[in-house]
């Protein structure tokens, strides 16, 4: 091979994953562009990735939250963690929806369309609570697995795990076995990671191909407005709350979880990234390996702050779209459904469209404004995508410093792969 030849490749090969993924995403957005649907023939390659991605979300998050369970002998620590991990989530999640409705209402993205509801509209069906809590629990744990029903898992692994726990000394050889399993998963993560760069390359030159500008351009404020939003609450609350909280750098924090952010904007699945955050956490936020398994499955499933801004700019330009005025009741309204809706939704195929026909029916907004945004959906799920998983790795940080359980050192390190 000639030197012209190897320099590029020794340059490349020298370049953080980060690096690499944020240059395989530009390319893919440039080439999207420039061939438009012709850059569907790279699909394959987009699946593959995808694929391999998938492989491991099922099997990676039953062991490394058995796993993770099973270092936390306390079982004081584990519902300390339970508990502060589900209120930064649900805090979180109140305060994405108000910057949704604020951005909302400043932007005015709806104003002018003069659009006319017509009568008759039934919202999409959201579970209810007993439905929701009859079904965490598993009648058939092989099942889940075949399904791919996370939250069910994690209620599996967790009931296995504090028993292995409770067991004592016979449980010995199983805890050993999960560790060396869960080892195992992280190295094959890291492997699959050395191909993300062209994975990513593909899948979002496939997404810009597939929705050109006669898709984007009509819709182009309110895609606007929510990536701006979304954009200001990753940077303002999760850099707000690292800095404020744990003193520490949010810029280190966005570096380390680039390759998850990348990941997430391309593949719009807060589950289907989850092997890769799990990998930026322990590898470059200094997380331990128990924090990080328990608390970002747990995250996957229920936090959902990209979906709640989502609901509250949608809210708003619907409201405006239709001529509606909304009272400060119905701003509280929309507050409160769309945060307490992210529990019960996040595990549902198409949760955003739902949880958006759950915010609308609880303010009597006209149901048709779903219709409006059902051609962006795809672009808008890659911002809310992104945020769910800034929000997890958050939280996961948080969690892991204030149980002394975050390594300072990996997490101020100028070198993240």
């Amino acid at each position: 091979m000639s030197q012209s030849t190897t320099l590029p490749l020794r340059f490349w090969s020298r370049l953080p994953l980060w690096q690499q993924i944020l240059i395989g995403l530009t390319l893919g957005v440039a080439t999207g562009i420039a061939f438009e649907q012709d850059a569907l023939i790279l699909a394959p390659v987009g699946a593959l990735f995808l694929n391999a991605i998938k492989m491991l979300i099922v099997p990676l998050v039953f062991v490394s939250l058995v796993a993770g369970i099973t270092s936390m002998q306390d079982s004081a620590k584990l519902g300390r963690i339970s508990v502060k991990t589900i209120a930064i989530y649900l805090v979180t999640t109140a305060f994405a929806v108000s910057i949704g409705l604020l951005f909302g209402t400043l932007f005015t993205p709806g104003e002018g369309m003069h659009m006319v509801a017509s009568a008759g509209s039934e919202a999409k069906q959201a579970p209810s609570l007993v439905q929701i809590l009859v079904g965490l629990v598993p009648s058939n744990p092989v099942t889940a697995f075949a399904e791919g029903n996370i939250l069910q898992i994690i209620v599996f692994a967790i009931a296995l795990g504090v028993s292995l726990n409770l067991v004592g000394a016979k449980a010995a050889p199983a805890i050993k076995l999960f560790d060396s399993l869960a080892e195992a998963f992280y190295k094959l993560t890291d492997l699959i990671m050395r191909c993300a760069p062209y994975g990513v390359f593909a899948l979002i030159a496939g997404v810009v191909g597939s929705h050109g500008a006669e898709v984007l351009l009509p819709l182009a404020g309110v895609i606007g407005v929510i990536y701006l939003a979304s954009l200001a609450h990753v940077l303002l609350v999760y850099g707000g709350l690292l800095g404020g909280l744990a003193r520490l750098s949010p810029l280190r924090f966005f570096q380390g979880i680039a390759p998850a952010l990348a990941v997430a904007f391309s593949t719009s699945s807060s589950a289907g990234t989850l092997p890769v955050s799990i990998e930026c956490a322990r590898k470059n936020l200094g997380v331990s390996e128990g924090v990080a398994g328990f608390v970002l499955p747990v995250g996957a499933t229920i936090n959902m702050d990209g979906t709640a801004i989502y609901q509250g700019v949608l809210a708003l330009f619907i409201a405006q779209a239709f001529g509606v005025d909304l009272s400060g009741g119905q701003y509280l309204m929309i507050i409160l459904t769309a945060t307490l809706a992210s529990i019960g939704t996040a595990g549902i195929p198409g949760a955003g469209l739902i949880m958006l026909g759950l915010v609308l029916t609880s303010v009597g907004l006209p149901l048709e404004g779903v219709a409006l945004i059902a051609g962006i959906d795809r672009i808008l799920d890659m911002a809310r995508t992104t945020v769910n998983v800034a929000g997890d790795l958050m939280t996961t940080t948080l969690v892991g410093h204030s149980e002394n359980e975050l390594d300072r050192e990996v997490y101020n390190s100028a070198n993240k792969e």
